[in-house]
């Protein structure tokens, strides 16, 4: 092994090691099983090495790999293949919480694919809306309107599974 594959792989242990558990949250939102989640990630590594692109900043590293994630996802679910596997496991949450937390994670889960997206990114991965718009290819204003909307109907759904205790 030539000492240029050597950093190569390196660099990809590495991106492993920050992003790895964050793509892997990421594309657990679209594909709501943690196999299909893994294979994501490893894609998204592949697309790196394949590419060996170079970043401005880790922000913009961060994003790119973001995007990629987003777009194996997207393909995924669009695929004939996908649309038609029966997936027999129940998915389960990637940890351990509590059941208000899990009640929450399945509202969020409830939710289409551009709200989970943007309340990921924003909550989770604490971007801003003019760099979510950024990652995805969107207007800042259209970032704005997806949020305001998941958050009403998260609240809705929330409150549907709080009535219960009145």
């Amino acid at each position: 092994m030539d000492k240029t594959s050597f950093l190569g792989i390196q660099t990809v242990e590495n991106i492993l090691k920050i992003y790895g558990n964050d793509i892997l949250r990421l594309s657990y939102s679209y594909m709501k099983n943690i196999s299909d989640s893994e294979d994501v990630l490893q894609d998204t590594l592949i697309k790196y090495m394949n590419t060996m692109p170079v970043f401005e900043s880790t922000s913009h590293q961060k994003a790119w790999l973001f995007r990629v994630a987003i777009n194996i996802c997207k393909n995924k679910l669009k695929s004939s293949w996908f649309k038609t596997e029966q997936l027999s496991e129940d998915y389960t949450m990637l940890t351990d919480f509590n059941d208000n937390e899990n009640m929450i994670i399945g509202a969020i889960n409830s939710l289409t694919v551009k709200y989970r997206e943007v309340l990921f990114l924003f909550y989770y991965e604490g971007y801003s809306t003019m760099e979510i718009a950024k990652i995805l290819n969107k207007k800042e204003s259209t970032v704005r309107s997806l949020l305001l909307r998941a958050r009403k109907k998260l609240k809705t759904i929330l409150k549907e599974a709080y009535d219960f205790y009145e």
